[in-house]
């Protein structure tokens, strides 16, 4: 007999917070430079361990796009992506493809270090203000899009962090949420997700 969904143990995602300052810093930048044109992605693989009932995110680490030059994600782009989530994906700024051989040596060091390659990380960005007119009625945020589903199935990875950025004035705010991949043609489902704070226990 299966066990009902709301007594279902899932796994809690603990993210350390210097791992996140280092994804921040590196999406800020980014985000500084889209145009309604290059709506330029921010990507990072998450590094950790998995102990019991947690996934712990230690390092984040960041690899060359290759979405415009490997040959597997043109073609991925071009037959399946674009046909299936419209003609905005035909932009080779749109979309994140990691480098294989920068896939390779990151898995290699994590494995130096003894940890685990656990997932991905990327941006959304207030894509409301910053895109084109006829694109401004789409409001991203922590939730995965289709295609982003899409992708999470594909990699199947235990752990898809969104980063929801915005800048409101002079200022940057952000919220995340974590995704398993989808299972069986179904949604992806959201897991629990924690980042450590700065002030230590006892203070």
């Amino acid at each position: 007999m299966s066990e009902p969904d709301e007594c279902r143990s899932e796994p809690t995602v603990l993210m350390c917070h210097q791992a996140l300052d280092e994804f921040l810093t590196v999406a800020v930048g980014q985000y500084q430079l889209i145009t309604p044109e290059a709506p330029l992605p921010c990507f990072a693989l998450l590094l950790g361990s998995a102990e019991d009932a947690t996934l712990n995110v230690e390092h984040v680490a960041f690899g060359r796009n290759a979405r415009a030059s490997d040959p597997a994600a043109r073609t991925e782009f071009s037959d399946a992506i674009v046909p299936r989530f419209g003609s905005a994906y035909e932009n080779e700024h749109r979309g994140w493809w990691v480098d294989s051989s920068d896939l390779l040596k990151i898995s290699k060091e994590a494995d130096a270090l003894g940890l685990d390659l656990l997932g991905s990380l990327h941006m959304h960005p207030d894509w409301h203000r910053l895109g084109p007119p006829d694109e401004r009625a789409c409001l991203l945020s922590e939730q995965p899009t289709p295609m982003d589903e899409y992708l999470f199935g594909n990699t199947a990875w235990p752990i898809n962090i969104i980063c929801y950025l915005e800048r409101r004035g002079d200022a940057f705010y952000h919220a995340l949420a974590a995704w398993a991949p989808p299972t069986a043609g179904g949604p992806c489902s959201e897991i629990p997700l924690r980042v450590r704070t700065r002030t230590p226990v006892g203070m």
